[in-house]
């Protein structure tokens, strides 16, 4: 199917193309490219320049647009011309090889299927929430930059995430405004003779249609499901009405309309990906149906089918904390999957449900969805090197017996996509050091010519950007004001409020007990006086949402607002709502320094704190996520010892402490010493070295990178190689794992024999396999790891073959550097493209 022809199709529909150039207009607009290459701008502002400031939605723009006004700046030979030329340029872009078609010019890896609960990609799509769709979004971007070949699958949301209001009491109030799918940038997918593509998913008792939408991302397709489909009963049709609302029920059936639907999407298209990257556990069921269609196709079972198409799945958790990982109870499962694991799958209940249970024959535990995704995928990774260890931790109880070291979760930092982020003074600066395409390629390196750039240079942009974050704080908060009803003297007030010549601080995140957004707010007193100096005064811009659901979340926020709106601090402190893409933007580039106080280790990545690093922003953060990688004092400050303390009052009130400590004894003075140019030229050099430092590091050029290298190029390789010949790979796996799970309870030790000789430890070790082939079996010395050190394997050879009674002697030889009852010898399978123990979990060990 041409999903290119399926964009014309479903255009003609509703677009006046008797208009000679609308349809150049049009694919400029439906295009999300504009969303970090700003090239196309002056043509939505020249169309209509009010609706184009208040909304940054080129498609809005141009359908708000009568014929007359297209008419005539259509007949406008210059303006025709830039609209041809930026075609061009466009798809010129688009057909360039990049960096994947460069460097792996024969690689076989023809697709990779993203699937994320929530995408950030522009304001104008608002199907996010935070986090988890920045990610998402920014990923999707930087595999465009690098031709990735990548196809998303999400959800359309009718109504989105809450949109936030503050009243004149100071409490958030959730708003749930309708996203018109005509005035979004997204186009229905239609069959080749115009009929829409629609999707039937059964459901227990009914079937539920699914519409197919598409976005362009640059050289990237979106594809997202809704339920809003005049065919199904009103209470189906809003099933994708609202992102993470409802009760546990509505979020099953959405994961359900993701992972199944999603997959039965792309096969519907005449995609059939590689590889199958989970972002977080939400589109799990998808495995499932990965395998339903692998069973269908071969002919093999449900067990062969998930042996053989495992490895082309990937795993990235985000999430911190146990709790935060969606579990549905066995009810639940029964009654919206009962009869798809018996009918589709071939499977009976227990079998499904054990596969999201840590003990597969407790009856009373719920389904996780993260151990689903586990047991479906070849890899699992966490989002930045803090979080792979607290992921290790947090599954470890899925690999008993195993070191939690050994547990295998690796990880992936996270990074930004820095033309999304970056200001238009900071992306001159750049460019004029360092070239126009120096995101286009992986870089990890610090940048070098970013050193170059002199002081005078830096504090322009640093002050350029704070400036534009100043008049617009001014005019949201008036906005905001007047939706709220305050008098006319308060808004005149809010426009006046701010000096664009001050340092200003940026705190902005979801409100959630664990992030702390209070602990800067612990001693209100003291925080008064840091903002009231006159010799010295700082100004802070708070923003942030907290969740419909979350009493103790918006109590925080409440109390902000209240500080806030005390006359002494009025002047020095606002909180701007609706905390969205747009304002992000804003704040990342202007503020001076981004304030993150999350309770370590919860913080599974922070990305906020990212989007600085390119516009000359510092940060001072909890050693925690990105930061506790990423921090050295030449490029910001930490909070924190870099250890875990819990929920402790104690230490948060110490912590605050250092945190006005921080601000009152370095950050503040170093902003305001000054040479006799007025420049800093501390804070320049802290500045200029986060710059080169870390922009490059933190970007999403290099983590798709590291994503694209370590694990879509193997995982894909590996899917071809079980999945060829119908499976006959994957089948023999699991003929491999059932053998040993029969054999394995008779595999133990013998005699363990030591000599040190010579400054070494001779080890002899019996082990009794039995009917276990030694082949199937590596033994190993282990040591765990002492101050802080890796632990220590040793393989072990076999020095004399099984005997009679299935005794198998190892032998190895270690430096007598440590003690010899230091090590411990252990067994556990092997088998050549086998990831142990992902999956196959046994191990022994001698007593």
């Amino acid at each position: 199917m041409s999903t290119e022809k399926n964009i014309s199709n479903s255009l003609q529909n509703f677009l006046p193309f008797e208009v000679d150039g609308f349809e150049s207009l049009a694919e400029l607009a439906l295009d999300l490219r504009w969303s970090w290459n700003h090239a196309t701008d002056s043509v939505w502002r020249t169309l209509d320049p009010t609706l184009w400031e208040l909304t940054r939605n080129p498609w809005v723009v141009l359908q708000t647009a009568s014929r007359d006004q297209l008419r005539r700046v259509l007949a406008d030979p210059d303006f025709r011309k830039n609209i041809d030329d930026l075609l061009q340029a466009t798809r010129q872009a688009a057909a360039t090889p990049a960096w994947f078609q460069k460097a792996h010019p024969q690689s076989p890896l023809a697709c990779v299927a993203y699937f994320s609960m929530e995408f950030m990609l522009s304001e104008a799509l608002p199907i996010y929430s935070g986090g988890l769709g920045n990610v998402a979004g920014d990923q999707l971007k930087a595999a465009s930059d690098l031709g990735v070949p990548v196809v998303g699958v999400g959800l359309l949301y009718q109504q989105g995430y809450f949109r936030q209001m503050i009243d004149k009491n100071g409490a958030q109030q959730a708003l749930y405004p309708y996203n018109d799918p005509g005035q979004l940038p997204v186009t229905p997918l239609r069959q080749p003779n115009g009929e829409w593509l629609r999707l039937k998913i059964d459901l227990p008792g009914y079937a539920v249609w699914l519409r197919a939408w598409q976005v362009h991302v640059g050289r990237v397709k979106l594809y997202l499901l809704d339920s809003n489909d005049g065919a199904n009963y009103p209470a189906h049709r809003g099933i994708t009405s609202q992102l993470y609302g409802g009760d546990a029920e509505l979020r099953l059936k959405q994961e359900l309309l993701l992972g199944i639907g999603g997959w039965r999407l792309l096969r519907a298209l005449g995609i059939q990906p590689d590889v199958c990257h989970l972002n977080e556990g939400h589109a799990a069921f998808a495995v499932l149906e990965r395998a339903r269609n692998f069973m269908e196709e071969s002919g093999q079972q449900f067990d062969v089918a998930m042996a053989a198409t495992r490895p082309g799945n990937l795993f990235t958790t985000h999430t911190a904390v146990a709790a935060g990982f969606d579990r549905f109870s066995p009810v639940l499962v029964e009654q919206y999957l009962g009869a798809y694991a018996e009918g589709k799958l071939g499977i009976a209940l227990h079998d499904l449900l054990a596969l999201g249970r840590q003990n597969p024959n407790d009856s009373s535990e719920s389904f996780n969805m993260a151990y689903l995704a586990i047991r479906g995928s070849g890899a699992v990774n966490g989002v930045s090197r803090l979080h792979g260890k607290v992921s290790r931790e947090l599954f470890e109880s899925l690999f008993p017996r195993w070191p939690v070291e050994e547990v295998p979760v690796g990880h992936v930092t996270n990074g930004i996509h820095v033309p999304t982020w970056d200001s238009a003074p900071a992306d001159q600066l750049w460019t004029e050091c360092s070239g126009k395409d120096r995101w286009l390629s992986p870089a990890k390196k610090p940048d070098e010519n970013i050193r170059r750039v002199s002081d005078a240079q830096l504090w322009k942009c640093r002050a350029a950007t704070r400036a534009s974050l100043v008049d617009y704080a001014r005019e949201r908060l008036s906005l905001e004001l007047t939706a709220a009803g305050v008098t006319p003297d308060a808004v005149d007030q809010a426009k006046r409020l701010f000096d664009p010549n001050v340092l200003t601080l940026g705190f902005a995140r979801r409100f959630a007990t664990y992030k702390r957004p209070n602990l800067l707010l612990h001693d209100p007193a003291r925080l008064q006086r840091l903002l009231t100096n006159s010799e010295r005064p700082v100004q802070l811009i708070i923003a942030g949402k907290a969740h419909p659901a979350d009493q103790p979340g918006q109590a925080l926020i409440q109390e902000w607002v209240r500080f806030i709106r005390t006359p002494e601090i009025r002047p020095h402190a606002i909180f701007l709502a609706d905390y969205d893409m747009l304002l992000t933007e804003q704040l990342v580039q202007g503020v001076d320094v981004w304030i993150n106080t999350p309770r370590r280790p919860w913080e599974a990545c922070g990305t906020s704190g990212m989007k600085v690093l390119v516009n000359g922003g510092l940060n001072l953060s909890e050693l925690d996520g990105w930061w506790a990688e990423a921090y050295t004092p030449e490029v910001g400050w930490a909070l924190g010892d870099g250890q875990e303390h819990g929920d402790d009052p104690a230490w948060d009130a110490a912590e605050a402490n250092a945190l006005y400590d921080l601000l009152e004894r370095e950050v503040i003075p170093q902003f305001y010493a000054r040479d006799n140019a007025g420049i800093p030229v501390a804070w320049i050099v802290r500045m200029r070295e986060s710059m080169a430092r870390l922009t490059p590091q933190y970007s999403t050029s290099r983590t798709v990178h590291e994503y694209t290298e370590q694990h879509y190029l193997p995982a894909a390789a590996a899917y071809r190689q079980r999945a060829a010949n119908k499976g006959e790979a994957g089948k023999q796996i699991v003929e491999w794992n059932r053998t040993v799970e029969r054999v394995w309870e008779s595999v133990r030790f013998g005699e363990v024999r030591v000599n040190t000789v010579s400054g070494r430890h001779e080890f002899d070790v019996e082990v009794f396999l039995n009917d276990l082939d030694p082949s199937a079996a590596q033994v190993e010395l282990y040591a765990g790891g002492a101050s802080g050190s890796d632990p220590t394997r040793v393989e072990m050879r076999c020095a004399a073959p099984r005997d009679a009674a299935g005794r198998c002697v190892y032998h190895a030889s270690v430096a007598a550097t440590r003690p010899a009852g230091d090590f411990t010898a252990r067994v556990f399978p092997q088998r050549a493209g086998v990831a142990i123990p992902l999956e196959c979990a046994r191990i022994s060990w001698q007593r």
